[in-house]
């Protein structure tokens, strides 16, 4: 492995699909969205939304909430799969949790129903709280820290492991990237925003680059990696990347496209490799107008007209805070399985969309994620070595 190249050695997932990494690899393949219909989503109290709500599950011990169980069922699944790859933690391991809205339920529960909680109840509505418990759980030493750069946060997250591991900070990181924030309230708004669909199946409503998009189905996840400079095997590599901020609106992109033109050519030069060794933009988008049209020109005016295009939004969902994670997590699973899940095509398209399950080819993968608010991620992804 290069100096510059931290190893993606394990990998932990609960999505809409359901609790596992195995179970979010066959839901992707299967080329069918994870999205099911939920009541309770409208003013009347049966008025349902078709969203990828993550399923309960997970151990009671952790917790009343499906955000705690799913937070520490993801690490702990990324943990144990990096042992068996033959991963062993150093002396620091640091801890990276990547949210935007934690402990939604709970919050939603202490303001509309209780109002009041013991002490220690209300200490697990704290951001740090999880955190400061898994790292007891593990005897990690390292720093513990949450990031949060809206929909952008799980590479933010990366880069910031990243960031630690080149410093010397730290020996290793598990990084984790949490959002189960799906309550009425927070879809409603999105739905007001003009960019979440809830009343189509996922696969017609949101079609990234290609004609009728609509938007994106809403969706929840927590993921997790652990990452090393010493992994054995790993399923990629993150080579390097960039951050940058439109400083232009609350909601839309800057139509120059400045900021993220510069952002991406950043991440290649911190990378150290060309435009033409990558292979595949894995891209945001989740199926709104502008996000298409940034990355869709991006891809024109950087890359070579052999490097394709996707997203999987269409089957996760947008996973807001989780979404680059989850995205991330499917790379470097079709880097270690052959083959990238794209959602099938189902309208005409951008010519260099991928449609449906394809071999992964040789090269590199850039994954982007334009956060709302102007938060720009790029980061560059290899195959082992």
């Amino acid at each position: 492995m290069s100096a510059r190249a931290t190893g993606i050695c394990g990998i932990g997932a609960v999505t809409g699909y359901g609790w596992g990494r195995e179970v979010l690899w066959e839901g992707l393949i299967s080329g069918k969205a994870a999205a099911g219909l939920h009541g309770g989503y409208g003013a009347g109290e049966n008025e349902t939304a078709l969203v990828a709500k993550v399923p309960d599950g997970g151990n009671p011990a952790d917790g009343t909430s499906r955000f705690a169980r799913a937070m520490r069922a993801a690490a702990r699944e990324a943990i144990a799969d990096a042992e068996q790859r033959g991963w062993h933690p150093g002396r620091r391991v640091g801890l990276l949790h990547a949210v935007v809205l934690g402990e939604v339920d709970l919050w939603r529960e202490f303001y509309l129903q209780r109002q009041t909680l013991k002490s220690r109840d209300y200490l697990a509505l704290m951001p740090s709280t999880p955190m400061s418990t898994f790292m007891q759980e593990y005897g990690f030493h390292g720093p513990a820290m949450n990031v949060s750069a809206m929909c952008a946060s799980g590479n933010a997250g990366l880069l910031t492991a990243k960031a630690w591991l080149d410093g010397g900070i730290v020996d290793d990181v598990v990084f984790v990237a949490t959002d189960l924030s799906l309550v009425p309230e927070n879809v409603l708004h999105f739905e007001r925003l003009g960019v979440a669909i809830t009343d189509a199946e996922p696969l017609d409503a949101c079609r990234p680059f290609q004609e009728g998009s609509r938007g994106f189905s809403m969706g929840e996840a927590s993921v997790s990696f652990v990452l090393s400079k010493n992994a054995e095997r790993p399923y990629a590599l993150a080579l390097g990347g960039a951050m940058s901020h439109d400083a232009h609106h609350v909601t839309s992109i800057d139509p120059s496209l400045q900021e993220i033109r510069g952002c991406f050519r950043d991440a290649l030069a911190n990378a150290g490799v060309p435009a033409a060794a990558v292979r595949y933009l894995n891209a945001h988008g989740p199926g709104t107008a502008q996000c298409d049209r940034a990355e869709a020109t991006i891809l024109e005016e950087l890359f070579e007209p052999e490097t394709r295009i996707y997203s999987v939004k269409p089957l996760v969902g947008h996973c807001q805070g989780a979404a680059s994670a989850v995205e991330t997590a499917v790379a470097a699973l079709g880097y270690d399985r052959g083959c990238i899940p794209a959602p099938p095509a189902v309208a005409p398209g951008h010519p260099q969309l991928l449609n449906g399950k394809t071999p992964v080819e040789d090269g590199l993968t850039v994954k982007s994620s334009l956060g709302m608010g102007g938060h720009n991620s790029v980061v560059v992804l290899a195959p082992p070595a």
